[in-house]
């Protein structure tokens, strides 16, 4: 117990005279929130990144794209290929009709908006099934497109990110012009980056004749999948593979979110050892204006131990205030940012928006805390052998 009010007591004294080095503490907790803002703002760009891919997708839902294609865009699906599908087994009926739609999937140029040169958007070429599969998209402004004619819908996150998509806007990809009639939105999913056009029109404008590049269904249950995928994947007249719509967003978005983690972990560390050098700095700065203090401390009976406790309570404080500054500022002024930014496999932008979480949050703070603990140990230990005698000679 002694122990204890010695250590409170020291903390105490320590933290009151924090404004007489206000200086070095500030180049501390700034450091410190530096790298903790860095790190935090790269992890929540995957977070979101990751959370609009993976939150693609529903359990009854599967993706089927040509065998050996790792994304829609290098995936063809034959006409014939089609009328073997839509007599699969295990898929949902709406009106006597198999809930298969096949789509078309390409990328065209457009300029995002205070951009000089354009970038990948992806197109997908739909019918009148696909809205049925996927009954979470909604029509949010102007109204859908007609059948037959030049006409797109664009996604929410694709009209806030590119030029010249407004309403009743004429737009030219490969030569030909689209006219922008109605702006859609799926639940914030990766679908809000792209733009959709009749099936029909699409394949015309493309050139790509009677196929498709994929394929998506609804079953009848989530059950029903492992009947779905064996019917399809063993029949001769097919050369397709069946993966469930979830895992397959999931696989999308492990690879780029992986690099944009390891990259902010990257960034964060070598940030974090200079603060860790900013921190052994003011805190030797700290005890050798202390000498004295410490000498007499010691000199009443206080324990080296309490002192190097005191100490390193004083470098966890400025290191947790510095990790709270940085995670305040990342969250101010990142959490919702919408940004894009190329989708794996696809070569074609994904708007997202940044997610501050918790957890990242809290991964922030413990790097703080790391850097605290590192930065003030040798300093406190250096104080707590101090010699008594020595010490109280600096009088």
């Amino acid at each position: 117990m002694k122990w204890f009010r010695q250590v409170l007591a020291v903390t105490n004294m320590n933290l009151l005279s924090i404004t007489q080095r206000f200086g070095s503490s500030l180049v501390v907790i700034i450091g410190i929130a530096g790298s903790v803002a860095v790190m935090v703002s790269l992890l929540a760009m995957a977070s979101g990144l990751q959370s609009t891919v993976e939150g693609t997708g529903e359990a009854d839902r599967a993706m089927i794209l040509r065998s050996g294609s790792s994304s829609e865009l290098s995936s063809v699906i034959s006409i014939e290929e089609a009328n073997v599908m839509a007599n699969a087994p295990g898929l949902r009926q709406l009106n006597n009709e198999p809930m298969i739609a096949f789509e078309v999937y390409t990328v065209v140029d457009l300029k995002k908006k205070g951009a000089d040169d354009t970038s990948n958007l992806p197109l997908r070429g739909v019918d009148a099934m696909s809205f049925a599969v996927r009954p979470e998209t909604k029509i949010i402004k102007g109204r859908n497109f007609e059948p037959g004619r030049a006409e797109i819908i664009v996604g929410r996150g694709a009209y806030d990110q590119y030029e010249g998509v407004e309403l009743g806007n004429k737009v030219t990809f490969r030569n030909a012009a689209w006219t922008v009639v109605g702006v859609f939105s799926t639940d914030g999913d990766v679908h809000e980056s792209e733009v959709w056009a009749d099936v029909k029109v699409a394949q015309s404008a493309f050139q790509r004749g009677a196929s498709t590049s994929n394929a998506i269904a609804r079953l009848e249950s989530v059950s029903s999948f492992d009947e779905f995928a064996i019917f399809i994947e063993n029949d001769p007249r097919l050369e397709v593979k069946v993966e469930n719509e979830l895992d397959f967003y999931k696989n999308q978005a492990s690879g780029v979110s992986g690099i944009i983690n390891s990259f902010g972990y990257l960034v964060a560390i070598i940030m974090a050892i200079g603060s860790i050098f900013a921190a052994l700095n003011s805190m030797y700065s700290a005890v050798s204006t202390r000498l004295v203090e410490i000498g007499t401390l010691r000199a009443v009976g206080f324990r080296g131990s309490s002192i190097l406790a005191a100490l390193m309570m004083e470098s966890m404080v400025l290191a947790l205030s510095g990790g709270l500054l940085g995670a305040g500022l990342a969250y101010v002024v990142f959490n919702g940012y919408t940004v894009s930014t190329l989708a794996g496999g696809t070569f074609s932008q994904t708007s997202f928006d940044f997610a501050v979480t918790g957890e990242i949050i809290m991964q922030g703070l413990i790097l703080a805390l790391i850097v605290g603990f590192i930065g003030g140990f040798l300093p406190a230990l250096n104080a707590a052998r101090q010699n008594i005698t020595d010490a109280l000679r600096s009088l």
